[in-house]
């Protein structure tokens, strides 16, 4: 078994985006004011994830984690809550990135956290039988061997309302909202819905998920892409998009890896995060 199939492969914060590339090294566009896009001596490298912060939040920080081979883990950028000590860390095989903290799914189904606590978001040292793990800005997902879902912190809009889900086989978390795909390719969602960010009821033939502040994204069986939520930035424009393998969503933009390992990009660009026309050789998920 490969543990490590299906990792993610392309990583969206607020103002950076992350690319692994097919050799194991890493690349990374946009903000880079404290360092997240400093990644270019990474290697042996077979997932990433980006910190995010919504967009009402006007601080840039954010953090890029890398998980390698041997199940170690690196960390670039802020670290003001020590979301970036994860150099201890040993057997993982999953990461994800939230605001201001890092979530690792270990081997034997155990997950770990370090980083921001006020909301109890990293309080999952309880957690076993784990399949994946999903961080929003204030709350954490895991999704269990038996198709359920659990989830700590933030409540406000009930985006941890999830004991009720059964059949899940994918999870994502946005700012205060939180979707979940099931094995016949329909979508569930929970929580905040001001822009419509949980409006996946009529989703059909759905094979990944990823979710934003307030947009939803879903990649189709056909390697077509839907959108729903907030779209001021155009994060939502993925209609056009053909041939998608991945994808992956920051706080306002939107990432897709297509099959011949290129990637493209809708949204804010104001930092340059979407400035990924140049990439090549960016791993497949399956890889």
């Amino acid at each position: 078994m490969n543990l490590y199939k299906d990792k993610d492969t392309i990583a969206a914060g607020r103002r950076h985006t992350v690319g692994l590339k097919s050799d194991g090294m890493v690349t990374a566009v946009g903000d880079n004011k404290y360092g997240q896009c400093d990644v270019s001596g990474w290697c042996d490298v077979v997932a990433v994830a980006a910190g995010n912060v919504h967009m009402a939040t006007n601080t840039g920080n954010a953090h890029t984690i890398g998980l390698k081979s041997d199940g170690t883990v690196v960390a670039v950028g802020w670290n003001k809550h020590g979301q970036c000590d994860v150099n201890d860390w040993r057997d993982i095989i999953v990461v994800a990135a939230g605001w201001r903290r890092t979530i690792g799914l270990k081997s034997d189904g155990t997950v770990v956290a370090v980083g921001r606590n006020n909301e109890g978001e990293c309080n999952v040292s309880g957690w076993h039988g784990i399949l994946a793990v999903a961080a929003g800005d204030w709350h954490t997902i895991g999704l269990k061997l038996d198709g359920t879902v659990t989830a700590v912190g933030n409540n406000r809009y009930q985006q941890c309302n999830v004991s009720g889900w059964r059949d899940i086989v994918a999870i994502a978390a946005g700012y205060l909202h939180t979707v979940g795909l099931k094995s016949d390719g329909t979508v569930v969602a929970v929580g905040r819905n001001k822009e419509g960010e949980c409006d996946v009821g009529g989703w059909h033939g759905i094979v990944t998920i990823a979710a934003g502040s307030y947009h939803t994204i879903g990649l189709k069986s056909d390697g077509t892409v839907a959108a729903v939520g907030w779209n001021e930035h155009g994060q939502c424009h993925v209609s056009g998009w053909r041939d998608i393998v991945a994808v992956a969503v920051g706080c306002a933009h939107t990432l897709g890896l297509k099959s011949d390992g290129t990637v493209v990009a809708v949204g804010d660009n104001e930092y340059g995060q979407c400035d990924v026309s140049g990439w090549r050789g960016i791993q497949l998920p399956d890889n």
